[in-house]
């Protein structure tokens, strides 16, 4: 059986709370990802959702070493990505990038398109001067920007535009693991299809493999292969797309699909209503953490034993106590 391109075990990222001023002192830490694992195979595309906060995007900044995890290890083609020194690690930097929420800060103001396409190429050493322009030009052909754009700053573009350029800057690389971190969410509807569909067709070319960061269930519901349910540093339920759509399991997946508008006879849910707000990840509650909120059957063990992560048949995956 084929090894999985990244496997994450038990990773966990605590925030330290510190007080005082001269004398400081750590009080307590805010469990901003708290013990998740799971593994993404090549070729496909898994969805990470959840509200805001959950730790959906600190996720995907620890399996790229963005920011270092406090616990547990990530594995990208059976390497320990955290044990690397920094020479493999901008080696294997190549073959895992990260597509940024919000292009307009994610790409320097004061580079031209060209320059910013092109800067990988020089930090890893790829061709010379005239074997990057030839690859820079590809690149905009393949994520729809016109050749004179090249000499143009980010400010002169869309938002759309925008995240095409950072799309061919991520890509240009040709890397295999592409962490999207909400990559559509500032778009209007028609130019999030555009650039879905631009992510589709550049992971057919070039063999890519996403982990999709969202909050828009729609968005997730069209990309994904598979889906991660996350609630307050938790991965609280996996299975494929299809399944957690029309079988939803967790009371909290339940809620957020409730939400989501379907099209069609008999496709429409009763609207789940949460109680209350998210509580603070600093001091999660015993227990499972959405026992508050909880709208289901509750038992003594949901507000005294966190429940794990189980198998309840075809690999769909839910931590509740009530399945």
């Amino acid at each position: 059986m084929a090894r999985p391109l990244v496997e994450v075990k038990n990773l966990v990222k605590r925030y330290p709370i510190v007080k005082g001023v001269v004398r400081q002192r750590v009080i307590g830490a805010v469990r901003a990802v708290d013990g998740i694992s799971f593994s993404v195979n090549a070729g496909e595309t898994v969805g990470l959702v959840g509200e805001s906060g959950c730790g959906k995007t600190t996720a995907g900044r620890l399996l790229l070493r963005l920011i270092t995890p406090t616990q547990g290890s990530i594995r990208f083609q059976g390497v320990d990505v955290h044990q690397l020194g920094r020479r493999d690690l901008k080696r294997i930097r190549r073959d895992m990038q990260m597509i940024f929420q919000d292009p307009y800060s994610s790409l320097s103001p004061r580079m031209t398109v060209g320059d910013l396409l092109k800067e990988p190429l020089v930090v890893h050493g790829i061709g010379d001067s005239s074997e990057r322009e030839d690859l820079v030009f590809q690149m905009m052909d393949a994520v729809g920007l016109e050749r004179d754009h090249m000499d143009r700053h980010p400010h002169e573009f869309s938002g759309g535009q925008r995240q095409r350029i950072a799309i061919g800057r991520a890509l240009i690389l040709k890397p295999k693991f592409i962490v999207a971190d909400e990559p559509v969410s500032s778009l209007d509807a028609s130019v999030q299809s555009q650039i879905l569909n631009l992510l589709q067709d550049m992971q057919q070319d070039l063999g890519l493999t996403y982990l999709f960061i969202a909050h828009d269930l729609g968005v997730v519901e069209h990309i994904s292969d598979r889906v991660m349910v996350m609630y307050l540093g938790k991965i609280v339920e996996s299975a494929t797309v299809d399944e957690v759509f029309e079988n939803p399991l967790h009371p909290y997946t339940q809620a957020l699909l409730s939400a989501v508008p379907r099209v069609g006879a008999g496709k429409r849910r009763d609207r789940v209503i949460l109680r209350g707000g998210v509580p603070s990840a600093a001091r999660p509650p015993s227990g499972c953490r959405f026992h508050p909120r909880c709208s289901g059957q509750l038992v003594d063990a949901c507000r005294e034993v966190e429940p794990p992560l189980t198998d309840v048949g075809g690999g769909h995956l839910v931590a509740c106590h009530s399945r």
